[in-house]
C-alpha cells in the first residue's frame, strides 16, 4: 500500500520532504550579484548588464540555480542604486531594457532564474512622484509620501532617527512641512498607508513579472509602514559610547509594524498571479517576528532572508545553537534559508579567515533549506580597505568612525591577474587592488584545490544527493570544536562534520564513506571515529 504523501505546508522545518515536491527556489543555490562590481563591459569602470552577460558561463560552471541582482533601475546612485527615479526603466549606467531582455534570455537558456531587487519603501527625491508631492500641499501626490507639520519651534515632528544618522525628518521650506526618510534625505519614504501607492508599486511588480523575471527580493521589507500616531521611539537601553548614534533609540515605531504584514500579503498575492515565482524579503528574523513574515494563515514571504549565522561567534556550540534557534522559530511548512554574505555585510572570508571560509562553504550548502552566497565568496574574496577619499557608501560620510562602511565588501571582483583584475579596462568606481587579495577566478578555475573548485564540488554533490536538498535535519554534535549533523531521506543518511578549530580533532560520526572533504584528495572509509584535520569539513555517506 502506498504511503500518503506528506503535506509540505504541515511539515516541521527539520522533517524530510519529497524531492519532487520542492519548488525551484527550495532546491537551488541562490547567488547575489552586486551589479556595479561584477563586470564592466562598456569601459566606464562600472559594472553593467552586458558585463554580466559575458560572465554567465561562470554561473553555469559554478552550479548556480538563481541570481538576485541589486537594483538596476534609473538612479542617481547616492546609495548604491537603492535611490530610484524610475522603477520600470533600466538605469543608463547599467544598460537598457533590450540588454535586460538579453540577460534574462541568457540566464533562462542556462536554466538559471532571475530575482530582481525591489525597493518599495522609498524613492529618490528626484523621482517624478516626489517632485510632484513636494510641489504643493494640495498636490494630488502629496499623500504619496509621509509629510507632517514641524514640532515646536520648527523641530522635527518626533525623535525618529535615520539609519544614516541624524533626524529621519527633513524640513521643506517650500511648504513648511517635513518629510520622513528612514535612510538618506534624498530617499523619501513612500506612504504605504495610501492605497494608491500600493497599487502603483503592485504595477511595478507586474511590469517585471510580465517581462519574465522569476521573483523579487524586497528591500527594507520590514519598514514599509510607520506608527500612524508618530509616537516617539523609546531609548535604547544598550546604547553606550561604542554604539553608533543612529541606534540611540529602539525602532519600535518604525520597524515591523503589524500593518506591514498586510502589505507583504498583498505583494505575495501579486506574485501569485504569475506561476512559479518567489518573494524574498529583508526583514527582522527575530524568533518572535519570523512566523509573521512567513505568514500565519496568510501567505507572505517565501523566504525572509536569514543572516543570523553572520552574527554569532564562529564556534561549534554557537553555530549549532543558532541553527537550532532558527529552525525552532519557523512555523510548520516554512522553508529555511541561510545567508553568509551580502552587499551589506562583512565578507565571510574576513570574518572567519581563509581556512574556515572552506568550512563555511560546506556548512552553507548542506544545512536544510535554501543557501545563498554573495558573488566573490566562492573565491574567498575578503573585505578590501578602501581609502576614505574613494569611499562611496554614505555610512562612512555620515556616521564616521564606527567602521560601518559597506564599500570593503563591494569592491570589484578579480577575474584575472593584472591591473583592473579583468573587471574593467579603466579605473573602477571602487578600487580594484593589483595584485588582487586572492587568486582570481581564472586561476582558481584551473586549480582543483581552490575554494572555487570546492564550491563547485559541493554544489554538484548537493545536486547529486537529494538528502542534502530535501532530507531531514538532526544535530549530532556541537562540542569540542566539532559541529556535526545528519541529513536523512528515505533511509539514506548523509553526515556533515565540521572542525571549527585550528587543531586536529576526533569525532564519533558512525561508519560510512567519505564523499567530500574541504581538504583536496581525501576519501575512503570512515569506521566510526573520524580524525578531522585542522579547519576541515567532511561529508560522509553513512
Amino acid at each position: 500500500m502506498d504511503r500518503p504523501t506528506p503535506d509540505p505546508d504541515a511539515l516541521a522545518p527539520t522533517a524530510p520532504r519529497s524531492p519532487a515536491s520542492l519548488a525551484w527556489w527550495q532546491e537551488r543555490v541562490l547567488y547575489q550579484i552586486f551589479v556595479p562590481s561584477f563586470q564592466d563591459a562598456d569601459g566606464d569602470g562600472f559594472g553593467d548588464l552586458a558585463g554580466l552577460i559575458s560572465r554567465l558561463d561562470h554561473l553555469s560552471d559554478l552550479g548556480i540555480g538563481a541570481v538576485w541582482l541589486t537594483p538596476i533601475y534609473a538612479t542617481p546612485f547616492e546609495d548604491a542604486g537603492y535611490d530610484v527615479t524610475d522603477f520600470t526603466q533600466v538605469g543608463a549606467r547599467f544598460g537598457d531594457l533590450p540588454t535586460f531582455d538579453r540577460l534574462l534570455a541568457g540566464l533562462h537558456a542556462r536554466d538559471i532564474r532571475l530575482i530582481l531587487d525591489f525597493v518599495p519603501n522609498h524613492t529618490s527625491d528626484r523621482h517624478p512622484w516626489f517632485r510632484e508631492s513636494r510641489a504643493s500641499r494640495a498636490s494630488p501626490r502629496r499623500d504619496w509620501y509621509v509629510w507632517r507639520d514641524p514640532g515646536p519651534e520648527g523641530s522635527a515632528p518626533n525623535n525618529w532617527l535615520s539609519r544614516f544618522g541624524g533626524s529621519a525628518w527633513t524640513h521643506d521650506a517650500r511648504t513648511d512641512q517635513s518629510y520622513y526618510h528612514a535612510f538618506l534625505p534624498s530617499q523619501p519614504d513612500l506612504n504605504w498607508r495610501n492605497p494608491e501607492v500600493r497599487r502603483a508599486m503592485h504595477e511595478v511588480m507586474r511590469f517585471w513579472l510580465r517581462r519574465g523575471v522569476d521573483g523579487f527580493r524586497i528591500d527594507a521589507a520590514a519598514v514599509l509602514a510607520e506608527d500612524a500616531a508618530l509616537r516617539d521611539d523609546p531609548p535604547n537601553p544598550d546604547f553606550d559610547g561604542d554604539t553608533p548614534p543612529p541606534e540611540r533609540f529602539r525602532r519600535l515605531r518604525t520597524d515591523s509594524q503589524v500593518v506591514t504584514l498586510d502589505y507583504l500579503a498583498e505583494l505575495r498575492r501579486v506574485v501569485e498571479e504569475f506561476p512559479d515565482r518567489v518573494l524574498l524579503g529583508e526583514v527582522d528574523t527575530a524568533p518572535d517576528k519570523l512566523p509573521g513574515f512567513y505568514g500565519e494563515g496568510t501567505r507572505r514571504l517565501h523566504l525572509p532572508l536569514n543572516y543570523r549565522l553572520l552574527s554569532v561567534p564562529w564556534k561549534a556550540a554557537a553555530l549549532a545553537g543558532a541553527v537550532d534557534a532558527f529552525l525552532d522559530a519557523l512555523p510548520p511548512g516554512a522553508w529555511p534559508n541561510w545567508v553568509l554574505g551580502s552587499h551589506d555585510k562583512a565578507r565571510i572570508a574576513s570574518r572567519v579567515g581563509p581556512a574556515q571560509a572552506r568550512v563555511a562553504a560546506l556548512m552553507l550548502l548542506t544545512l536544510p533549506g535554501t543557501p545563498m552566497l554573495f558573488a566573490g565568496d566562492e573565491i574567498g574574496m575578503p573585505n578590501v580597505p578602501v581609502p576614505v577619499d574613494r569611499m562611496r557608501d554614505p555610512f562612512e560620510r555620515l556616521v564616521p568612525g564606527y567602521g560601518l562602511s559597506r564599500d570593503p565588501s563591494r569592491v570589484p571582483l578579480p577575474w584575472t591577474a593584472g591591473p583592473g583584475g579583468g573587471f574593467s579596462a579603466v579605473e573602477p568606481w571602487l578600487p580594484a587592488p593589483c595584485p588582487p587579495p586572492v587568486a582570481p577566478v581564472a586561476a582558481q578555475a584551473r586549480d582543483p584545490a581552490s575554494l572555487l573548485s570546492l564550491y563547485r564540488a559541493v554544489i554538484a554533490l548537493r545536486r547529486r544527493r537529494p538528502e542534502f536538498r530535501a532530507g531531514g535535519y538532526a544535530r549530532l554534535r556541537a562540542e569540542g570544536g566539532v559541529f556535526a549533523y545528519a541529513r536523512d531521506l528515505d533511509g539514506v543518511r548523509g553526515i556533515v562534520a565540521l572542525n571549527l578549530t585550528p587543531s586536529r580533532l576526533e569525532a564519533e560520526v558512525g561508519t560510512g564513506r567519505i564523499l567530500l572533504s574541504t581538504r583536496p584528495g581525501r576519501g575512503g572509509a570512515c569506521e566510526g571515529r573520524l580524525c578531522l584535520e585542522p579547519h576541515e569539513g567532511v561529508v560522509i555517506a553513512a
